[in-house]
């Protein structure tokens, strides 16, 4: 069952991906020749507005092929007055950007859902005092409620953690222990933890962990837009920011996940409810979109740069280096893809 939704969420998010650069070559009066979920052999298909919409055996991505742009052959090219190779510049960027915006798009209106629903948040309820802490010493207990800090008010404990992290000089935390208000004032230290990408870094903290309570956010409908573009922009931001690391060096390769990552990471958001499924897509939306903005040939990216070389220089980059960058951006693609399931495989033996 966790397959056929991966498989499902995958193909959505997929489909959409590709029907960002359907629609804007519509606009522009390119044909669309085929329109295909999935590489390889053909499952099934029909024809429709003058496009053939396909269902391929290999469910690892997907393709709109429009008349006089195949990235198997750079050559093949057509000249009539609804191909891709007669539009401008700006017209082809225009559809190559339309597939990963229509990614952030789906994201953003995912996240949106999601605030409907009245996402589930940390409370700022006290598990773990560490010994020895700046919360041990001023007398935090287990359970506690972090009420404000500072006369300001707390709701969530990501608000809480960030006062702490970005705090100057002593803090003042009013506190609900047991019905009762108590006032107790601490100074945070620099101590070592690790962030998101297994990095140690310092930051300030008084040595407290969650206990794991959490809440609905009740969001007014200002908020639940607000929320949804704060979400989008933070995965997007996530994204952006694991490749610049995964590609300096400073996350391991053994990070990288493929496609038997997904499946699980679905599986186990499902046991969670529809609400992790739909944080879970947008996470993969946006890193559909983000990824395929790289500028690597045979991604959108590639095609990018070489029609940005074309506006700046007023020529087409010549076929000898189109076709030999096209195949170097497969194998680039080709091996991140192998890399992230060897990379799944060992996780599992593990």
């Amino acid at each position: 069952m966790s397959f056929v939704l991966s498989l499902a969420v995958l193909s959505a998010l997929i489909f959409f991906h590709e029907l960002g650069h359907y629609w804007a070559a519509r606009r522009v009066g390119v044909t669309v020749e085929v329109f295909s979920i999935g590489f390889g052999k053909k499952i099934a298909s029909f024809h429709r507005w003058g496009t053939e919409w396909r269902i391929a055996l290999i469910p690892l991505g997907g393709y709109v092929r429009m008349k006089g742009q195949d990235d198997s052959d750079p050559t093949k090219k057509s000249y009539d007055e609804d191909s891709y190779n007669i539009k401008t510049p700006t017209q082809k960027i225009f559809i190559l950007l339309a597939g990963p915006i229509a990614n952030f798009i789906l994201a953003f209106f995912l996240y949106f859902v999601i605030a409907l629903g009245g996402p589930a948040i940390l409370s700022p309820v006290i598990g773990k005092v560490v010994k020895d802490s700046p919360a041990f010493i001023a007398g935090l207990e287990t359970n506690d409620t972090v009420h404000s800090i500072n006369n300001i008010p707390i709701t969530t404990w990501n608000d809480m953690a960030k006062i702490i992290e970005n705090s100057k000089g002593s803090l003042n935390l009013e506190i609900d222990r047991a019905g009762y208000l108590e006032h107790i004032v601490l100074t945070p230290k620099i101590s070592d933890s690790v962030n998101i990408y297994n990095e140690v870094i310092q930051k300030k903290m008084i040595g407290i962990g969650s206990a794991g309570v959490v809440h609905k956010l009740e969001l007014s409908v200002t908020q639940t837009l607000s929320y949804a573009i704060e979400q989008t922009i933070y995965a997007s931001t996530l994204i952006f920011t694991s490749l610049k690391k995964l590609i300096v060096g400073e996350v391991p390769a053994k990070e990288l996940g493929g496609i038997i990552s997904i499946v699980k990471i679905t599986s186990d958001a499902s046991a969670f409810g529809w609400m992790a499924v739909f944080a879970f897509a947008a996470l993969i939306s946006v890193n559909l979109g983000v990824l395929n903005l790289l500028p690597i040939p045979a991604l959108d990216g590639g095609h990018i740069m070489f029609n940005l070389y074309e506006l700046i220089f007023k020529r087409e980059a010549s076929e000898t280096a189109v076709i030999k960058l096209t195949i170097v951006g497969w194998i680039i693609l080709l091996s991140l893809m192998s890399l992230g399931i060897y990379n799944d495989i060992n996780r599992l033996m593990e």
